[in-house]
């Protein structure tokens, strides 16, 4: 008991340092992912799979979020 009460605060920093490694670990999966299937569509769009007006309205939708997912990793870092 009296162990654990000595240790609990460098367990809790370990946690909190699982969780923030995590979420970094997932919002670059979301990223990475964004930018695959921005990728994946010009290339459709290079092979003539995709039309112009459809490739310009994913392209923007895909660049958006990605311009938003940087933007708020920029934010986080300047609020540490």
């Amino acid at each position: 008991m009296l162990f654990r009460l000595l240790f609990a605060p460098v367990t809790g920093i370990t946690w909190i340092a699982g969780q923030l490694q995590e979420r970094v670990d997932s919002e670059l999966n979301v990223k990475e992912n964004m930018q695959k299937q921005l990728l994946a569509l010009q290339l459709a769009f290079d092979m003539g799979d995709v039309p112009e007006a459809e490739f310009d309205e994913q392209e923007e939708e895909l660049l958006l979020a990605i311009q938003e997912l940087e933007d708020l990793e920029n934010l986080e870092q300047e609020e540490e």
